[in-house]
């Protein structure tokens, strides 16, 4: 079932999850939910706060991404990411392995709204899959930003927060108009 996707300035954005605690049927169908609405938004990545539920799970899947390449390691061999896809990563761990570099980034609670964010190259995870089985990866380029990015808005954190000062200035008027319209539309839901 396609859900819908919140934006900036629904609540839900900013609240950090809770740990999923068992991997049950209602979260392999959320998980389910959760890779059909990032497909029909065209996405990469999709939280679970995105549409609002605060839990530690998220989904990703970069194979239609052609222009930025992404690597992938699985018991120390480099594999083709897109036989990984899609992922549900369920109370993921993300450790940071190199040095940040800067790119291109949107989020789909903020549409058409892009900026450049400086994240590590490439990232180690450590979670669980849509079945409860423990999985651990590194993995650089696409992926690993959008792995830092689903991440971050476990914890609360947006895309914005990570934008340089210029960056955010300069994107603010864009910034405002979202916000009114969320507000305008969460008080007409009341």
């Amino acid at each position: 079932m396609v859900l819908e996707i919140v934006k900036y300035g629904h609540p839900a954005l900013r609240q950090p999850g809770a740990p999923v605690t068992e991997v049950t049927e209602e979260i392999r169908r959320f998980a389910a939910d959760l890779l059909e609405t990032m497909r029909a938004a065209e996405g990469v990545g999709l939280a679970a706060q995105q549409v609002g539920r605060a839990l530690q799970m998220f989904v990703v899947d970069v194979r239609a991404v052609t222009d930025r390449p992404s690597t992938l390691e699985l018991e120390g061999r480099s594999v083709d990411p897109k036989t990984a896809m899609p992922m549900v990563l369920i109370n993921p761990q993300v450790t940071p392995l190199n040095a940040p570099v800067t790119g291109p980034e949107g989020c789909l609670s903020f549409p058409e709204i892009y900026g450049e964010i400086t994240r590590p190259e490439a990232v180690e995870v450590r979670a669980l899959d849509a079945h409860g089985r423990p999985v651990h990866f590194r993995c650089g380029g696409l992926l690993a930003k959008a792995i830092q990015h689903e991440q971050d808005h476990l914890q609360g954190i947006l895309f914005i927060d990570r934008m340089n000062a210029a960056t955010r200035r300069e994107l603010q008027p864009q910034l405002d108009a979202l916000l009114a319209r969320t507000r305008a539309e969460l008080a007409r839901a009341r």
